[in-house]
This record gives C-alpha cells, sequence and structure tokens, in this order.
C-alpha cells in the first residue's frame, strides 16, 4: 500500500489511512482489522458482527453491508418498525432511488424487498388494514441473530462524533435488549445444565441400580 498507493505521501500514512478506514466504514459498511502489526497485514470484515457484504461472484461488485447498517438504524430509530416511505425518503436525500440502478447498489427496491428479506435482515410486510396496501420494514431474524441495537448505537454515535449515552433513549432501549439477551443465556445455560444433569442421572440409574 506504501509503495503503490501513496509512496509521495509514506509520512502521512497514519492519517490517509485512518481517513480511508472510516471511509470504508460509512459507505461500505467494512471494518478494517489489524491482523499482524509487524508486517502491517490488515483483513476486511462486514461492521457490527454482520456476516453479509452483499458481494456476488462480478468482480466489480461493491460491498453493501453500508447501505444495510443505515436501514436497521433507522428501523431501530422509528421503535423498531418504519414505514417503507419514511426508507425511501432518507434513501433518496443520498442519491439512492427504487427503480434507478445505483453504482454501488444495484436496483434499491430488489436489494430491499427481495434480497434482504430472503437473506432474513430485513422483514417486508404489508400495513395490517391499508387500502390501498402500505408497507414497513423491520429487523429480520438474522439481524437479530448477528448484530444488537447497542451495536448499532455505537456505530451511529461514531459517525456523529458523540457518546451513544447521547442518544438517551435509544441507548436505554439497547441497554434492556442487552440485559434480555443475557437473561435469555443464562436461561439456555441452565435449562442445558439440567437437561444433562438429568440425562446422567437417568444413564446412571440405568447401568448402576442394585439388583
Amino acid at each position: 500500500m506504501l509503495s503503490s498507493i501513496i509512496r509521495e505521501y509514506q509520512d502521512h500514512f497514519a492519517v490517509i489511512f485512518r481517513e480511508a478506514s472510516e471511509c470504508m466504514q460509512l459507505v461500505y459498511g467494512i471494518d478494517v482489522k489489524e491482523v499482524d502489526p509487524t508486517s502491517h497485514t490488515y483483513v476486511l470484515v462486514p461492521n457490527l458482527g454482520l456476516t453479509y457484504d452483499g458481494m456476488v461472484s462480478d468482480e466489480h461488485s461493491m460491498p453493501k453491508t453500508g447501505l444495510l447498517i443505515l436501514i436497521l438504524t433507522i428501523i431501530f430509530s422509528e421503535d423498531d418498525c418504519v414505514p417503507e416511505e419514511k426508507i425511501w425518503e432518507a434513501l433518496n436525500a443520498m442519491g439512492v432511488h427504487a427503480g434507478m440502478e445505483h453504482s454501488i447498489y444495484g436496483e434499491p427496491r430488489e436489494l430491499l424487498t427481495r434480497v434482504w428479506v430472503q437473506e432474513q435482515y430485513l422483514e417486508y410486510r404489508q400495513v395490517p388494514n391499508s387500502n390501498p396496501a402500505r408497507y414497513e420494514f423491520l429487523w429480520g431474524p438474522r439481524a437479530h441473530a448477528e448484530t444488537t441495537k447497542l451495536k448499532v448505537l455505537e456505530f451511529l454515535a461514531q459517525v456523529n462524533g458523540s457518546d451513544p449515552r447521547s442518544f438517551t433513549r435509544w441507548y436505554q432501549e439497547a441497554l434492556r435488549e442487552e440485559e434480555q439477551r443475557a437473561q435469555a443465556r443464562v436461561s439456555t445455560t441452565d435449562d442445558t445444565t439440567a437437561t444433562a444433569s438429568a440425562s446422567s442421572s437417568a444413564m446412571a440409574s440405568t447401568f448402576f441400580c442394585p439388583e
């Protein structure tokens, strides 16, 4: 990288690299992780624990995780369910329009309502009793499994150069989710331990009971 890209500005490598890494996070949703500091080896991974980057076999395709993170953030900020029109208002402000091919995201409507729904990152459903039909977005099961509201909020705070706690209501909601996840893990562990204990007791009584 030093010799091929910024050979004339090697003294400013740290600043350039930091700025480039931040751009990768914001635009593509990709985090630059250092693997080996001695050899300056890095690896690119999707942000926030997500495992999908939107890359296809086409060598010219771009990571789409940045847009997915934005959608998940909007849904979270709208109490976990957002009307479709609000999503498009936000995307239109970025120059991303339904039905218009985008250089990074392809056709956005297909990406949101078909690809990410099939990947289970988003849920796209009709608003009950809406006539004419209106639709809304929610987090899908894969989004809940791979990331958390707290991670999304921390990312939002980083983008805004602020502290997650400054978003008081969202921060409290994110902490509640963390507590629920912790309780669920404890419950699962207790159930597993109880099942294993019962199984061991049954086996012992079967093989070692006195005649």
